[in-house]
């Protein structure tokens, strides 16, 4: 029994250090880290596709491939890994394969089913402090697929900063996956409002759009990105999945 414990704490650990370093762009040592947690569990889904965006950023795309197929096999409903998937394939020139994950990825929805606070009186620093601090946690609730808990914490967020366009657009993505999409268009759109300029928002609102069947609407609002982000390839790789949408 001490031994599993210890094991955990370890893994425990690891985790933290690992997500540190990825934050922190740090990729060759998170690398080695999430290498190192997988050894021991191979079965974490959200350390498979951080793993497979390192490989992305350092140019080593089959093995970006690689990895995120195995946090799909771990969960077949983790939207950002297909996502990354599809852009890796496109990468790659297997177009087809792309669209295919795109599409699935795009109309994935998981079948499931007016809090007032007392922040006001919180200095703004303080505030901050705690939002990042929910939002920390709500990403961890994320990458486990428990979304009504990331939704709570998210929204927890936003009551200490209402005005936070990422943490809007992370409430989006929970909605979006949990199959809300009407909620997900209106996150998006409230992110985008509170900051134009953030290419998440409009990169995410235009996947909730073109899952149902606005293409026009998410060509729209990929356009609307390359203004600010030309040469974002993300964008323009979503850009080629709803052309043939819009002959």
């Amino acid at each position: 029994m001490l031994k599993v414990v210890n094991m955990q704490t370890k893994l425990d650990e690891l985790y933290k250090q690992g997500n540190e370093l990825y934050d922190a762009k740090d990729y060759e040592k998170a690398g080695r880290i999430f290498q190192e947690i997988l050894t021991i569990n191979p079965r974490f889904a959200d350390i498979q596709n951080k793993l497979g965006i390192i490989y992305n950023q350092t140019n080593r795309l089959e093995l970006a491939a690689q990895a995120f197929e195995k946090a799909l096999d771990l969960n077949a409903g983790y939207t950002e890994a297909s996502l990354n998937l599809a852009i890796t394939y496109s990468d790659l020139g297997m177009y087809e394969k792309a669209r295919q994950v795109f599409e699935r990825a795009s109309r994935f929805t998981e079948l499931t089913t007016d809090k007032t606070s007392a922040a006001s009186g919180i200095d703004p620093f303080v505030k901050g402090k705690l939002a990042a601090e929910h939002l920390r946690i709500g990403n961890m609730y994320y990458d486990l697929r428990l979304l009504d808990d990331a939704i709570d914490e998210y929204q927890k967020a936003l009551r200490l900063s209402p005005n936070f366009a990422d943490i809007i657009t992370h409430l989006g993505i929970a909605f979006r996956d949990k199959g809300n999409y009407d909620e997900a268009i209106k996150e998006f759109n409230r992110a985008k409002e509170c900051n134009p300029r953030y290419i998440p928002a409009r990169l995410h609102l235009g996947i909730a759009y073109y899952s149902q069947g606005f293409y026009g609407l998410a060509e729209e609002e990929w356009q609307e990105a390359l203004v600010f982000d030309p040469n974002n390839s993300a964008v323009r790789t979503y850009l080629n999945f709803v052309k043939p949408q819009n002959p």
